[in-house]
């Protein structure tokens, strides 16, 4: 009898203590959001490592959130081992942390593993993930990929509910190198008008088909101008 009460007194404690702890490192990764979003990024990565004095479910989100302010602070390749923690943690199952770590990557001109973490992001999220698509479509057209690339940017098309004119810009640009100039034209008048005419690169290549008097003409080609701005907002922590 003393055993059982002793037992359950003893798992009381236990869960009591690891609710504590994890309000604690919840606390603490709202503070480090605070300092996030006022620019603060190495106050944020201390409150961030404090929540990592806490074990339990905020570990991976806590390495995430370092990562991206290692990388706000220009320091890529310490973001990049946040990241790769962040995805330990949580067994490659975190898009958000595959899609950063694939935009580190590409900074430290490492493509074809940024690829791998593109890749990873959309298979992550059950292949809903946009942003990760349409950077996976432009490491598919650096490796001379042209059907991918072409399947990418149309799943980012339809995963982003059409919001991303950079798809229809560079789809406009891969159609001229198949020789579709109507499809190609089409393109980059969607992106044209999705951007309220912003779109410089879209605006430029669209005149540049407009004067081509051969669709095939290789200096014209060569003159198009894929668009590689970030699709989706600026990477935030969580």
């Amino acid at each position: 009898m003393f055993n059982s009460i002793f037992a359950s007194l003893f798992l009381l404690v236990l869960t009591s203590t690891a609710a504590a702890q994890s309000n604690d490192a919840l606390e603490a990764i709202r503070r480090g959001n605070d300092n996030f979003h006022l620019g603060r990024y190495d106050l944020a990565i201390f409150e961030y490592r404090a929540a990592l004095h806490r074990p339990g479910e905020y570990n991976a989100r806590a390495h995430f959130n370092v990562g991206v302010c290692h990388h706000k602070l220009g320091r890529i390749r310490e973001a990049v081992a946040e990241y790769r923690e962040a995805l330990k943690l949580r067994e490659g199952q975190y898009p958000s942390a595959s899609y950063a770590l694939g935009i580190a990557l590409q900074s430290l001109r490492e493509f074809a593993k940024a690829r791998e973490a593109f890749a990873q992001a959309v298979e992550a999220s059950n292949g809903k993930h946009a942003e990760a698509l349409f950077e996976l479509a432009l490491e598919s057209q650096r490796a001379g990929d042209d059907r991918a690339t072409f399947d990418h940017y149309q799943q980012s098309i339809k995963q982003s509910k059409d919001r991303i004119p950079a798809n229809h810009n560079n789809l406009g640009v891969l159609l001229v190198k198949f020789g579709q100039m109507d499809e190609a034209m089409r393109e980059l008048e969607i992106a044209l008008k999705q951007s309220r005419g912003r779109f410089v690169e879209a605006r430029e290549n669209l005149d540049l088909c407009r004067r081509a008097l051969d669709a095939s003409s290789s200096r014209m080609i060569a003159q198009l101008k894929t668009a590689e701005e970030r699709p989706g907002k600026a990477m935030r922590a969580e």
